[in-house]
């Protein structure tokens, strides 16, 4: 996991800015969209280690890509574990670490017809990571599910290994205390665009748009890893004949 800053790992995240983007289209169709991007200020407090060693790297592709390239280690991983890489083909990944002009961030996107049928783009890098290099794949304890039937939009983020997770938050609230004395920055936001304006909002921190078809909702990833369904998120839009 060289490269990558996934949701749920405090090591990674206390230097991260995660921007979730989702654009819905009256058909139900659109696009998702994960930015990371590490702050340099946020890990210069915390020390950096080597980051001067690290090499240029701005790469783009797809998952599809990745299956093709390292096509003999995918046949070696179970039928089950193939699937799931499949789940993620038409995944686009960008990849951009440049010691030079201290910018590094990974950007994970993917176009749907239908958004329940959304991959869990959380897990993409690493799922690449794991083809490339031939790795076990890291099972999460979580699974976000993303629904939409034109009125109701639903974000709902479910514990799938309540132990495992148990075992991590324990680790987290140590950290935290470590990362306390410094001011970091480690927001997680959520950027959704609908098709027709929005009558309700389940989270009374979101902050909607003049023409109240878009909404923000801005986090801290300390609150996040403690309790990752905070970010759990239902949208009423309102009825075609009201716009």
């Amino acid at each position: 996991m060289k490269y990558i800053c996934v949701f749920l790992i405090l090591i990674s995240f206390a230097s991260c800015q995660i921007t979730e983007t989702i654009n819905l289209n009256s058909d139900g169709s659109g696009n998702i969209d994960i930015y990371t991007l590490r702050d340099e200020n946020s890990v210069n407090q915390l020390g950096r280690q080597n980051f001067g060693s690290e090499k240029f790297r701005d790469t783009i592709f797809t998952f599809q890509d990745y299956i093709t390239k390292y096509q003999e280690t995918f046949v070696r991983f179970t039928k089950a574990d193939q699937a799931l890489f499949t789940e993620h083909t038409n995944v686009k990944m960008h990849i951009k670490v440049d010691p030079i002009q201290m910018e590094n961030f990974n950007r994970v996107s993917v176009n749907f017809k239908k958004i329940d049928e959304v991959p869990n783009v959380y897990e993409t890098l690493g799922l690449a990571n794991s083809l490339k290099e031939n790795y076990p794949i890291y099972k999460k304890s979580y699974k976000i599910k993303y629904s939409f039937d034109g009125i109701i939009f639903k974000r709902n983020l479910m514990i799938t290994d309540q132990e495992g997770f148990e075992k991590d938050k324990k680790e987290w609230e140590e950290r935290k205390k470590i990362y306390s004395k410094y001011k970091l920055m480690e927001s997680y936001i959520l950027n959704y665009h609908f098709p027709r304006k929005i009558k309700s909002v389940s989270n009374e921190k979101a902050i909607l748009s003049s023409d109240k078809k878009s909404l923000t909702v801005e986090f801290q990833l300390s609150d996040c890893l403690q309790n990752p369904q905070i970010t759990n998120l239902e949208v009423v839009l309102e009825p075609k004949d009201f716009q």
